[in-house]
C-alpha cells in the first residue's frame, strides 16, 4: 500500500463535497500536471490511502482521508470543449490525461495545517513542506502514521 496527499481547493471540491457525493465517491479529474499524472498513472493503486489537502484557502490543511477505489482511466473532461479541463491537444487515440476514483473515509478529528507541517522538524520527506505545487505527491509511510496521529487519529 502507497499514501499520496491529493490538494483540492475547497471553494472547488472539499473534503465535505466528497463525504455527500453518491456513495461518498468521485473521479479525481482535472489533473493537468505531467508529474502528477504520472504519480496517478503509474504508482497509485487500488487500496492506496489518500490525505484530502485543502489548498488556496485562509488556512492550507490535511483535513481528511480517502481511498483509491477504481485505478487510472481516461480523463473524458479533456475532450469536453465546455469544461474547465478541456485540452484541445489531447487525441482521444493516445489521452494525455487520466483520473482515477476516490471514496471517502475521515474527516480528521484535527486538520494538521500547512504551518504546523513547516514548523515540524519532525517531517522532511513532505513534498507540500518543500515545494508544495503538485496537486497530487506520495507520502512517506512514517510520515502517514506521524501525521495521523498529529490530527488525533488513533488507530
Amino acid at each position: 500500500m502507497a499514501y499520496w496527499l491529493f490538494k483540492t481547493e475547497p471553494d472547488t471540491f472539499s473534503i465535505d463535497t466528497l463525504a455527500k457525493a453518491p456513495q461518498q465517491s468521485t473521479f479525481w479529474e482535472g489533473i493537468r500536471n505531467y508529474q502528477a499524472r504520472n504519480f496517478l498513472r503509474d504508482q497509485a493503486q487500488v487500496g492506496d490511502l489518500v490525505f484530502i489537502y485543502h489548498s488556496s484557502c485562509k488556512v492550507p490543511a490535511i483535513v481528511g482521508i480517502a481511498q483509491i477505489t477504481e485505478g487510472a482511466k481516461t480523463d473524458p473532461h479533456q475532450f469536453n470543449p465546455e469544461s474547465p479541463y478541456f485540452d484541445p491537444k489531447s487525441d482521444p487515440e493516445k489521452p494525455r490525461w487520466i483520473g482515477l476514483t476516490i471514496q471517502y473515509r475521515q474527516h480528521l478529528p484535527k486538520p494538521v495545517t500547512l504551518q504546523a507541517i513547516k514548523a515540524d522538524d519532525a517531517i522532511q520527506e513532505l513534498a507540500v513542506k518543500k515545494a508544495g505545487r503538485l496537486s497530487v505527491m506520495p507520502v512517506s509511510e512514517q510520515e502517514w502514521h506521524y501525521l495521523l496521529a498529529k490530527s488525533g487519529v488513533t488507530h
